[in-house]
């Protein structure tokens, strides 16, 4: 048994270590893609702006592939019941490649309009339709890595999905600087390297979780009620995912009324905080593993003590994270980007970011507990409510043209709506449910 804040911390550790390094690997591939895109110029970094945030709101709704996947198996890993939770690591696999392929044909189908809609200017739109077509390669790699992940962290192998993201992570960026300099194919390369080192990433995974299903005797063939299952489990988590890709989304277009300057600018400021997310992600992951496999045990207690001490470790994760950027905030820009009006415009917004992360340390923390206690309804509900309370603020800063810094302010009520509604929830009893 668990005694003391030290064991409390080894178990919170064990998990979130290994699960910090593989996170940060991850918007490393964009981040890649940014620096070396950037370097061609500020066109192809705003279409690069617009194909990515059309592709990471794709995976970022189907996160609950990864989430809910952990979430389920850690609970029926901690009852002792092995092959239940094999079956639906696979049923997660099935699940995730029948939705890849699909969304990976119709965004591609509609790359046209959706880029149209959201680039700053024609020049921009041609660059964006380019990375998005190739990039759409690459989704059903992307789904099944989630999928796979969310598995081997829920029965806690988190060594696995840390090597694989980062031979996958080198990969894409020896590729893409060979892809777009030495061979010439410009933002067209940066696009294929990535969805090779993704496919590839993918194929991995999925082959860890196939041996060990076998190992506890779960059938690989599609079970259409298990895959059922799983789609519908999800659904709360979709619509919780919805509303913080919509947010970020919004936040893209208002960007792109400002100029190509600031919505590249914005593009820089949304691969930084990606990574600061994936950083502050990992004591969630711990959150949604812990939470799953000590409510699938019954102990209410020890998934209490456990709360506490990961919402302590969100703060201090979000205040050093916070310290750090503050201080290095009139030195990144340079590293992204040479135009001059891109590195004014991204002063002050980093500076807004880096005083969030503490707040964002908290809500990522308890938003990883309650998915791994299963409260995915209650997270639907709170996202919308707190998208409503922030769109206003986003049209607003749009409306006055008052700049990507005041942008990123408004984005704050949207962290501290999700703040409000997460604490709210925690120190009642109703997302205590036991049993596998």
């Amino acid at each position: 048994m668990v005694r003391g804040p030290d064991a409390l911390d080894r178990r919170i550790l064990a998990i979130a270590a290994p699960a910090f390094a593989a996170l940060v690997t991850e918007p490393l591939m964009l981040l890649t893609d940014t620096i070396v895109v950037g370097h061609l110029g500020t066109p192809q970094l705003a279409g690069l702006a617009v194909a990515g945030t059309l592709l990471t709101t794709v995976v970022g709704l189907c996160i609950f592939l990864a989430y809910g996947t952990t979430a389920a198996v850690a609970r029926q890993h901690g009852a002792g019941e092995e092959a239940r939770s094999s079956a639906t690591a696979v049923a997660g696999l099935w699940l995730a490649a029948l939705i890849g392929v699909t969304t990976g044909v119709v965004l591609a189908v509609a790359a046209r309009p959706l880029t149209s809609l959201l680039a700053s200017s024609p020049e921009v739109a041609e660059h964006a339709r380019t990375y998005l077509v190739i990039g759409c390669a690459g989704l059903p790699g992307l789904l099944l890595v989630l999928a796979a992940t969310g598995a081997l962290r829920g029965v806690l192998d988190l060594r696995t999905p840390l090597l694989v993201a980062v031979v996958a992570n080198v990969a894409n960026a020896a590729l893409t600087i060979v892809l777009v300099h030495r061979v010439g194919l410009g933002l067209a390369g940066a696009a294929i390297g990535t969805v090779a080192a993704q496919s590839a990433a993918a194929a991995w995974l999925v082959g860890v979780v196939v041996v060990r299903a076998r190992r506890t005797g779960a059938p690989l063939a599609p079970r259409w009620s298990g895959v059922l299952t799983a789609a519908l489990d999800g659904v709360p988590l979709l619509i919780r995912t919805v509303t913080l890709r919509a947010s970020l989304l919004l936040a893209t277009a208002v960007a792109a009324t400002f100029g190509d300057a600031p919505l590249a600018a914005h593009q820089v400021a949304v691969s930084i905080v990606s990574l600061l997310a994936f950083a502050l992600d990992a004591v969630a992951i711990a959150g949604q593993t812990l939470t799953g496999r000590s409510l699938g045990a019954g102990d209410v207690e020890l998934t209490r003590r456990l709360t506490d001490r990961m919402v302590a470790w969100g703060i201090g994760g979000g205040l050093v994270l916070g310290a750090v950027l503050l201080a290095s905030s009139t030195v990144l820009p340079k590293a992204f980007s040479g135009d001059p009006d891109v590195r004014t415009a991204l002063v002050g917004t980093l500076v807004v970011i880096a005083l969030l992360q503490p707040l964002s340390g908290v809500v990522f923390v308890l938003d990883g507990v309650l998915i791994g206690a299963g409260d995915g309804r209650y997270l639907a509900r709170a996202g919308v409510v707190t998208l409503v309370v922030y769109a206003p603020c986003a049209v607003a800063v749009g409306a006055l043209d008052a700049g990507l810094t005041w942008l990123w302010v408004a984005y704050g009520v949207f962290i501290l709506g999700r703040l409000v509604t997460l604490e709210r929830r925690r120190r009642g009893t109703a997302w205590i449910v036991v049993g596998a």
